[in-house]
């Protein structure tokens, strides 16, 4: 159960690494008839992001821009696939205090802008099994 009475509404994506986004997509949308939602830059998190839905799911194929941002340095190490869960929520800030109160290693203390300007915040994957979790507000 949740604590407080708060809990993730749902799985908002999957993040994927992937050393390449045009062949990807291509073969998404082939395979499994994915349409592309979003496709965005951001070079303050160092990655091209591309947001796919495949039917009423949503795959998030995160590029990196460089080996030495977050994503880059996760390819290096651990190659291409998952690299993370992220939860629909109402309220990031509000999740992030009721899990820290439970005993949650958290990466961000507090929300911040994350891709397609949502509201994020991730939690360490120490806490969750080796999954880095995210906590995504999307106003829906």
């Amino acid at each position: 159960g949740s604590i407080d009475g708060m809990a993730a509404k749902g799985i908002h994506h999957v993040g994927v690494a992937v050393a390449e986004l045009d062949d990807l997509v291509r073969t998404w949308e082939t395979l499994l008839g994915a349409k592309v939602e979003h496709r965005a830059t951001v070079e303050d998190q160092g990655v091209e992001a591309v947001s796919i839905r495949v039917g009423t799911g949503r795959i998030e194929l995160l590029r990196p821009l460089a080996p030495d941002t977050p994503v880059g340095k996760f390819l290096a190490k651990r190659g291409p696939g998952m690299h993370h869960v992220a939860f629909a929520v109402d309220d990031v800030a509000e999740e992030l205090a009721r899990v820290a109160a439970a005993g949650a290693t958290l990466i961000d203390e507090k929300p911040r802008v994350g891709l397609f300007g949502l509201q994020v915040a991730f939690i360490h994957p120490d806490t969750t099994g080796g999954v880095l979790a995210e906590f995504v507000s999307d106003g829906e």
